[in-house]
Order: structure tokens, then sequence, then C-alpha cells
């Protein structure tokens, strides 16, 4: 059984300049930007668990990630306003 791709909307909430700067850059080269600190990405679920540890070793208490799964439909009725 094949590894498909799943569309996820990634937002964070990160209090220090660094931190943030540190999530951007990973998801930066993972997905698109829809706003500043918000990403539409496209990846295995092993790919998704994968960058989500890797963001939360960057991470400190009073900060907050938000990862939801999208269905195919739901990705693609994402507005944004720059387009």
């Amino acid at each position: 059984m094949g590894a498909g791709k799943n569309w996820y909307l990634a937002c964070y909430d990160i209090r220090d300049p660094k931190r943030w700067r540190k999530v951007y850059k990973k998801l930066k080269g993972r997905g698109n930007k829809v706003q500043l600190s918000i990403f539409l990405v496209n990846l295995s679920k092993t790919q998704m668990e994968s960058l989500r540890w890797e963001i939360e070793k960057i991470l400190a208490d009073e900060d907050d990630l938000l990862i939801i799964r999208l269905c195919r439909g739901c990705a693609h009725r994402v507005i944004d306003s720059r387009t």
C-alpha cells in the first residue's frame, strides 16, 4: 500500500521571533504560505508527523501549533485573497 499524501493546514502562534523564524523556515520549504503564520502543505502522514516532531522541538510552552488535516475538496476551497 502506497503512502498517499494529504492536505494539512498548519497554523502557529509563537511569541519569540527567533523560534518563529525557525518554524517559518521549516514550513516555507514544504508548503504554500496562506498568511504569515498559516501554511497549506501536501504531505504523507509520515512526512507530516516528522515535520510536527521537528517543529515541536523548537516550540516553548507558551507557543501554540495547530495542524488540521483537510480533505482534497476542502483544501481546494481554501480562499487566498492574494490570488
